[in-house]
C-alpha cells in the first residue's frame, strides 16, 4: 500500500521541516553565543570554580538531540520509525497465510 501525497500536504510537511531546522540553527547559534559569555562571567567572578561546564554539557546534549530529531529522521529512530514500523507490519499480515 503506497501512500500519496497531494501537492497542498507535501508543501506543508516541507515548510514544517524549514521551520524545524530554523529552530535547530537558532538553538545553535544562541548556545554558542551564550555559553561564551557564560565562560566570561565564570572567569571574571570565580576562576577556581568551572561552573560553566554544567550549562554547556546539558544545553550541549539538548542541542545534539534537537538535531537527531531534525536532521535524524532517515535512522530507525527519527520521526518516521513508528510509519514504517506500521507498515513493515502490514505488509507483513497481508504476505502471511492465515
Amino acid at each position: 500500500m503506497k501512500t500519496y501525497f497531494t501537492e497542498e500536504d507535501k508543501y506543508i510537511r516541507a515548510k514544517k521541516k524549514v521551520d524545524n531546522i530554523k529552530g535547530f540553527y537558532a538553538n545553535l547559534l544562541a548556545y554558542c553565543l551564550v555559553i561564551p559569555f557564560l565562560f566570561f562571567i565564570n572567569y571574571m567572578t570565580s576562576p577556581g570554580v568551572w561552573w560553566f561546564y554544567w550549562p554547556m554539557i546539558g544545553w550541549g546534549i539538548g542541542v545534539c538531540f534537537h538535531a537527531f530529531g531534525v536532521f535524524g529522521n532517515n535512522l530507525i529512530f527519527g520521526k518516521d520509525w513508528e510509519q514504517r514500523k506500521i507498515q513493515e507490519i502490514m505488509d507483513e499480515d497481508k504476505n502471511s497465510k492465515f
